[in-house]
């Protein structure tokens, strides 16, 4: 049976660098082509911030790297929509980060499971694959 998830940044980049990090159910739910496994906007802005700042080092520029590998991960691109940030009024302040907290709005929005190593992310109301 095929499932629909969204990845955190965490998880996304482990997925790329160091596939050992993730759980063992996180991976296989990534490798399983029968599941759709959803790219966010967010994510991709967490990177290009993070690698601007200095705290993120990858061996291409965001756009080089970020992309070919969205592209090679038969990944579906999600969108922020302004369903999904209106949403982030609705969440409880268990958490600040706003990367974090537009994922679960896109999660509870698209009714996805988040792939997630988060322990923060686990007191929202939404569906989670621990990855950690």
């Amino acid at each position: 049976m095929s499932e629909r998830y969204v990845i955190d940044t965490q998880c996304w980049l482990w997925a790329q660098s160091a596939p050992d990090r993730l759980s063992k159910a996180a991976a296989a739910a990534i490798a399983d082509t029968r599941n759709e496994i959803f790219f966010s906007a967010a994510v991709g802005w967490e990177i290009a911030i993070k690698h601007a700042l200095g705290k993120l080092t990858l061996p291409s520029s965001p756009e080089r790297y970020v992309t070919s590998r969205v592209r090679s991960g038969l990944l579906t691109v999600l969108p922020i929509q302004s369903e999904h940030t209106l949403r982030v009024a609705k969440l409880p302040e268990h958490h600040r980060d706003p990367f974090d907290r537009i994922l679960v709005a896109q999660a509870q929005v698209e009714k996805l499971k988040l792939i997630t190593a988060d322990a923060q992310l686990r007191v929202y109301d939404v569906r989670v694959l621990w990855a950690g």
